[in-house]
């Protein structure tokens, strides 16, 4: 045990090594990890790829898309020279597609200035595109064995508890970063991380987490104090807003579906979508909904509406149904029903075509 001086006096820094012999034990198995203690780390270009899919993303959710990814483009090189519609429409389905576009930003940039080989130190990772502090630490660690500070949502939770730490989240973040660096051991940086993410994820949960079985059980200020279910605490959020609009579901004579690739920047950028009217707070009257359809026609509202969630709104969507015209020039691309599944269409998407399909 190490102590630790702190405004609330002085706290107690548990050993890394209780912690290194529970994960040797009961570490997970994941498809992008190696197992603890190899004197081989993973590759770099399997861990930046876990990585930045695990973020804000569920292991289960991303297991199947990081295994067709590796299979697909194994190497680095190979991801930098695919097409990037090829990228997103692999990523579709994961959500939060501007990581979709800087993963293969930064393919490019890997592959070309460095010779398809990530740079080891978290400052040269910090300049990739799309690379962020958690990532480059976790990279760094990881792959390279460095002593590095990595901190996830996880992490951030064991730490809260472990020292009792009340200021909430996100005000907490630098405190929490600075106890965690403390905790950090010269050797096997990669695996304590890992070992780190573990018991957030397996035993020190968000509710009723096992503290019996938490190698840390007795250094921990929150067990302690009776705290350990109320912290991490954080601040109260604001209320979700809601947008709403409408989108129009066309179809030619031979039953393909009207797409058009939304702008690069911005929210969805880069993907194909359905055409809609814009996304607002108020709702559209029926008449002003259709004075954005992409073609005059007998528009037909499909009964219940698509509702989807993102990270900062939630999204309300009336469906309008039409067939297209005979030799009619638009904006966009007529897609084959039988090979949506190939295309780079967001959850949301999906939904409005599903709605549309219906009869």
């Amino acid at each position: 045990m190490v102590s630790l001086p702190n405004h609330d006096g002085v706290r107690t820094v548990p050993e890394a090594s209780a912690l290194l012999a529970w994960y040797d034990r009961h570490a997970r198995a994941l498809p992008w990890r190696a197992r603890p203690g190899a004197r081989e780390p993973m590759k770099a270009y399997r861990v930046w790829l876990s990585e930045v899919m695990l973020q804000q993303t569920t292991v289960a959710a991303v297991a199947p898309y990081y295994e067709r990814f590796l299979k697909r483009w194994p190497r680095i090189e190979a991801l930098a020279a695919a097409p990037r519609e090829d990228v997103l429409a692999a990523w579709a389905g994961l959500g939060y597609y501007a990581r979709a576009r800087k993963l293969h930003e930064c393919a490019q940039v890997v592959a070309q200035r460095y010779g398809g080989r990530f740079p080891e130190s978290e400052a040269e990772l910090l300049d990739l595109p799309g690379i962020g502090p958690y990532t480059a630490a976790a990279i760094s660690a990881i792959a390279f064995g460095r002593k590095a500070t990595v901190v996830d949502g996880n992490v951030e939770r064991v730490v809260a508890r472990l020292f009792a730490v009340r200021t909430p989240l996100p005000d907490a973040k630098p405190e929490i970063r600075a106890l965690t660096g403390a905790l950090v051991p010269e050797r096997r940086a990669g695996d304590f991380a890992q070992a780190m993410m573990d018991l957030g994820a397996t035993i020190c949960t968000p509710k009723r987490p096992a503290c019996v079985l938490c190698p840390w059980t007795e250094g921990c200020a929150a067990r302690r104090r009776g705290l350990t279910e109320a912290l991490p605490r954080r601040a109260a959020k604001p209320a979700r807003p809601v947008r709403r609009g409408a989108a129009f579901f066309a179809t030619n004579q031979n039953g393909f579906i009207l797409l058009r690739r939304r702008p690069d920047k911005g929210l969805l950028g880069g993907m194909l979508e359905v055409p809609s009217t814009p996304w607002r707070e108020t709702a559209l009257s029926h008449d002003e909904a259709l004075t954005h359809a992409p073609f005059e026609a007998r528009w037909l509202k499909r009964p219940g509406a698509v509702s989807h969630t993102f990270t900062h709104f939630h999204l309300e969507l009336g469906v309008f149904a039409a067939t297209a015209p005979k030799r009619i020039k638009l904006d966009g691309e007529w897609a084959d029903p039988a090979t949506l599944k190939e295309l780079a269409l967001p959850s949301v998407m999906r939904k409005i075509i599903a709605l549309g399909l219906r009869t």
